[in-house]
């Protein structure tokens, strides 16, 4: 039997290997049962199947700890891992009711930090960066937003997993040692920097294809386009529907 050996706080990690890797890859997919009954609750329930078949050896009382898991749950899908890993542990460890606490707890404050750091921010960067790269002319764009978005929220989700099952409820202090709000507005400070570079790159690229070739008034309009976007992220406008804008004024600019 492989087992995992280790002090969470609460005693040793007895869970087999196959057991904790196979939780992992299932809560990877708690977004393909979505349902607005009970929003992420069928994904969260498969995710814990495999310890409660190990831990019932009857089939039939798998029905009871099952129903638990199968009420709503619903935060940010990265997030949603630490919280299985955190109630793998307890589960294992024959605190159901505790359990059942730290869900309801964790979801909404999850919800709120993922989806400002992921949604909010890091998408917003990644895409960015990667029209840039795609009105150069560069195949690689897709590529870059791939390398840009994918490694932070698979790091998230692993780890995330791994600390919530080695100490359980204190696997909380993972998540707030990322500071994920905190780095989440440094990265939308850069998304601005970008954002500005795109509407250069774009509003250029609309103006070369005029015989227009005055270069003061050119740089003129693409500064003033520069300054409006700023503006309009300081009046809480997205970044998102920004970066939309400015493309279809160069796509009308450029026919």
């Amino acid at each position: 039997m492989l087992e995992f050996t280790g002090n969470s706080g609460g005693g040793a990690c007895l869970m087999k290997r196959s057991v904790l890797l196979n939780i992992f890859i299932r809560s990877l997919t708690i977004q393909a049962s979505f349902n607005f009954w009970r929003m992420q609750n069928l994904g969260f329930a498969f995710a814990m199947l495999p310890l409660i078949r190990s831990r019932e050896g009857d089939q039939r009382r798998i029905a009871a700890p099952l129903a638990r898991h199968l009420q709503m749950f619903n935060t940010h899908p990265y997030l949603a891992a630490p919280v299985i890993g955190a109630v793998a542990k307890l589960e294992e460890e024959g605190k159901g009711e505790e359990a059942d606490h730290l869900t309801k707890a964790l979801m909404g404050p999850y919800a709120a930090i993922g989806d400002s750091f992921f949604w909010g921010a890091l998408r917003t960067f990644s895409a960015a960066g990667a029209v840039i790269l795609a009105f150069q002319g560069h195949l690689a764009a897709p590529l870059v937003y791939l390398l840009l978005y994918n490694p932070a929220h698979l790091w998230i989700r692993g780890k995330g997993f791994w600390e919530g099952y080695r100490r359980g409820k204190e696997g909380i202090d993972f998540i707030k040692g990322q500071d994920l709000p905190g780095v989440g507005g440094r990265i939308r400070v850069l998304s601005l920097i970008m954002v500005g570079i795109l509407a250069a790159t774009a509003a250029d690229m609309a103006w070369r294809s005029l015989t227009f070739q005055a270069e003061i008034p050119v740089k003129a309009a693409v500064l003033s386009l520069i300054i409006l976007c700023l503006l309009g992220v300081r009046r809480g406008i997205s970044p998102v529907r920004i970066l939309y804008g400015t493309v279809l004024l160069c796509m009308a600019l450029s026919i």
